[in-house]
Protein backbone atom coordinates (compact mmCIF):
# COMPACT_ATOMS: atom_id res chain seq x y z
CA UNK A 1 0.00 0.00 0.00
CA UNK A 2 1.51 3.47 -1.42
CA UNK A 3 2.25 6.01 1.72
CA UNK A 4 -0.41 9.08 1.64
CA UNK A 5 0.58 11.98 0.05
CA UNK A 6 -1.23 14.87 1.48
CA UNK A 7 -1.63 13.83 4.77
CA UNK A 8 -1.03 16.70 7.69
CA UNK A 9 0.84 16.49 11.26
CA UNK A 10 -3.06 16.31 12.70
CA UNK A 11 -4.92 13.91 10.49
CA UNK A 12 -1.65 11.58 11.32
CA UNK A 13 -2.10 11.71 15.22
CA UNK A 14 -5.69 11.22 14.54
CA UNK A 15 -5.23 8.21 12.73
CA UNK A 16 -2.58 6.68 15.56
CA UNK A 17 -5.14 7.48 18.14
CA UNK A 18 -6.89 3.66 16.62
CA UNK A 19 -3.19 2.45 18.18
CA UNK A 20 -3.95 3.56 21.48
CA UNK A 21 -2.01 7.00 21.38
CA UNK A 22 -2.37 9.83 23.52
CA UNK A 23 -1.66 13.30 23.15
CA UNK A 24 1.15 14.39 25.57
CA UNK A 25 2.47 17.16 25.44
CA UNK A 26 3.38 20.19 22.42
CA UNK A 27 5.95 22.38 21.94
CA UNK A 28 5.66 24.97 18.72
CA UNK A 29 4.66 23.16 16.04
CA UNK A 30 5.49 19.56 17.13
CA UNK A 31 3.06 17.39 19.03
CA UNK A 32 4.98 14.46 21.36
CA UNK A 33 2.30 11.31 21.46
CA UNK A 34 2.82 8.25 23.37
CA UNK A 35 1.32 4.48 23.35
CA UNK A 36 1.69 2.02 26.62
CA UNK A 37 1.11 -0.69 24.82
CA UNK A 38 3.20 -3.50 24.55
CA UNK A 39 5.69 -1.13 25.49
CA UNK A 40 6.11 3.04 26.69
CA UNK A 41 6.10 4.69 23.26
CA UNK A 42 6.90 8.29 22.57
CA UNK A 43 6.31 9.67 18.87
CA UNK A 44 7.08 13.38 17.87
CA UNK A 45 4.83 14.24 15.01
CA UNK A 46 5.09 18.16 13.59
CA UNK A 47 2.36 19.42 12.66
CA UNK A 48 2.78 20.69 9.25
CA UNK A 49 0.36 20.57 6.06
CA UNK A 50 1.21 18.47 4.99
CA UNK A 51 4.01 16.36 5.89
CA UNK A 52 7.06 15.59 3.66
CA UNK A 53 6.80 11.93 2.67
CA UNK A 54 10.35 10.96 4.16
CA UNK A 55 9.24 12.24 7.87
CA UNK A 56 6.00 9.95 7.18
CA UNK A 57 7.43 6.93 6.49
CA UNK A 58 10.19 7.73 9.14
CA UNK A 59 7.06 7.69 11.78
CA UNK A 60 5.43 5.10 10.51
CA UNK A 61 8.34 2.43 10.43
CA UNK A 62 8.97 3.45 14.24
CA UNK A 63 5.66 2.94 15.39
CA UNK A 64 5.10 -0.48 12.68
CA UNK A 65 8.59 -1.56 14.53
CA UNK A 66 7.16 -1.23 18.34
CA UNK A 67 3.59 -2.57 17.08
CA UNK A 68 5.28 -5.74 15.70
CA UNK A 69 3.38 -4.92 11.84
CA UNK A 70 4.64 -4.93 8.73
CA UNK A 71 4.37 -1.26 6.99
CA UNK A 72 1.37 -3.14 4.88
CA UNK A 73 -0.34 -3.81 7.67
CA UNK A 74 -0.15 -0.38 9.78
CA UNK A 75 -1.18 1.24 6.72
CA UNK A 76 -4.49 -0.72 6.50
CA UNK A 77 -5.19 -0.48 10.26
CA UNK A 78 -4.65 3.02 10.16
CA UNK A 79 -6.06 4.13 6.91
CA UNK A 80 -8.08 1.44 5.85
Amino acid sequence: MRLPRDLTGAQLISALTKLGYLRTRQTGSHVRITCSQPVQHHVTVPLHDPLRIGTLAAILQDVAQVQSLSRDELLIRLFG
